[in-house]
C-alpha cells in the first residue's frame, strides 16, 4: 500500500508524463503548486516507487516515467474521471441530435467522434456482431482433400467457404465434429464461435474425435469471415503516428498491420465483462500494442449487450479523458440505435 505521499508524487508523475511524453524529474515535480515537497524529499519517494515497479528510469541522469504497472494503480486507485469538456459535450448533442437514416452511419459517426475528440484510434463492434448467432453449420466434402463448409445464421444469412480438408482426417471424422458443433455452439454469437472452439469444444473433440488438432485448424478456417470487416467500424488508425513514442518504423507498421486484421480485432474488444475495461500494454496478450493501452466500453438495451466500443492509445493515454467518453457515449448510445429494435 503506498503511502499518501507516494500516491500525490505518482499521479503528480504519471498527469506530468502524459502531457509532454517526457521523463520527468524531481526538480520540475517541486516547482508544481501541489507538491510541497522538496527535490530531495521526491527524489527519495522516486526511487522507492521505482523499486515498487511502478515506475521506470529510461536512462540514468533522465527523470523518471511510468511503468505498466505504475499506470495500472493509477486506473485502479488514482484517477478519476466524470465531467466532460464543454466542447466533447457540444460535438456528442451535434451527433445524438443528428438523425441518421442507417444503423451503421451512426456507428461509423460514433467511431469517427472518438477519434477525433481523443486523437486515438477508435474500434466499434456494431449490434450485428452481437445478434448474429450460428443457426446451423454443414461441410460438404468435393473430393479427399477438399470441402465446402456452409454456415447458417439466425437472420438466414447464408455463408460457404472452400476449405482444405486435413491429410489422414476421414470423411467421418468431420461428421461427428459438425454434430458436436451444432449442438454445442447452436445460438452462439458469430464473434464468440472461435474462442468457445478453443475454450469448450476443443477439449471434447479430444476425447472423441481423432485428429481433432487438424480439425481445430480447418474450424479456424471456417470461422473467420471476410463479412468480418463488414461488422467492425475503425476510424483514426494512423493517430497512432502523432505520438511521439511511435516513431519507430517497424514498430508502428506492426500496429496498422494488425488494425487491418478485422477477426483480430474483434477478439481484441469482444467484452469480458460488462462495464469499461481497461487493459494496459502486456495485458492486451498481443505483441503487436505491447506499448499500447485499449480501453473498452459495452453499450447495452433492454438490459442485453448489442455492441463494444473501443479505444486504442498510447500506454501514455489520456485515462481519465478517455474513459469519461465512452461512459457518456455507452450510455447514450443505445438511445440513437433504439429505433432499430423497436
Amino acid at each position: 500500500m503506498l503511502t499518501e505521499r507516494q500516491q500525490l508524487i505518482l499521479n503528480a508523475i504519471i498527469d506530468d508524463y502524459i502531457g509532454t511524453a517526457e521523463p520527468v524529474g524531481s526538480r520540475s515535480l517541486s516547482k508544481r503548486g501541489d507538491i510541497k515537497f522538496s527535490p530531495a524529499t521526491i527524489r527519495n519517494e522516486m526511487a522507492d516507487l521505482e523499486e515498487l515497479g511502478l515506475l521506470e528510469q529510461p536512462h540514468t541522469s533522465a527523470g523518471r516515467i511510468p511503468s505498466n504497472k505504475g499506470y495500472r494503480y493509477y486506473v485502479d486507485h488514482l484517477m478519476n474521471y466524470g465531467a466532460l469538456s464543454s466542447h466533447e459535450l457540444s460535438v456528442l448533442r451535434s451527433f445524438f441530435a443528428d438523425r441518421m437514416s442507417k444503423m451503421e452511419q451512426i456507428i461509423q459517426q460514433a467511431a469517427s467522434i472518438l477519434s477525433g475528440l481523443t486523437n486515438y484510434t477508435s474500434i466499434v463492434l456494431g449490434p450485428e456482431v452481437f445478434n448474429t448467432t450460428l443457426k446451423h453449420l454443414q461441410v460438404v466434402p468435393l473430393n479427399e482433400r477438399t470441402a465446402v463448409a456452409i454456415i447458417v445464421t439466425n437472420t438466414g444469412r447464408v455463408e460457404n467457404r472452400t476449405v482444405e480438408i486435413p491429410e489422414g482426417v476421414p470423411i467421418g471424422e468431420i461428421e461427428k465434429v459438425v454434430n458436436l458443433l451444432n449442438d454445442k455452439l447452436r445460438d452462439v454469437p458469430l464473434l464468440h464461435l472461435k474462442s468457445k472452439l478453443y475454450s469448450e469444444i476443443g477439449a471434447e473433440m479430444g476425447r472423441y474425435v481423432n485428429g481433432y488438432e487438424e480439425l481445430l485448424g480447418l474450424l479456424e478456417n471456417v470461422f473467420t469471415s471476410k463479412e468480418d470487416e463488414d461488422r467492425i467500424f475503425l476510424s483514426g488508425a494512423t493517430n497512432i503516428l502523432n505520438q511521439p513514442e511511435f516513431k519507430d518504423v517497424d514498430k508502428v507498421k506492426h500496429i496498422l498491420d494488425l488494425l487491418s486484421e478485422a477477426p483480430i480485432l474483434m477478439r481484441m474488444i469482444s467484452p469480458q465483462t460488462e462495464g469499461i475495461q481497461v487493459r494496459i500494454g502486456s495485458e492486451n496478450g498481443l505483441a503487436a500494442i505491447r506499448d499500447c493501452s485499449l480501453i473498452t466500453a459495452t453499450y447495452s438495451l433492454e438490459g442485453k449487450t448489442i455492441g463494444t466500443i473501443g479505444i486504442l492509445g498510447p500506454t501514455r493515454m489520456e485515462y481519465a479523458k478517455v474513459m469519461g467518453l465512452l461512459d457518456h457515449l455507452s450510455k447514450q448510445l443505445p438511445t440513437v440505435l433504439g429505433r432499430w429494435y423497436a
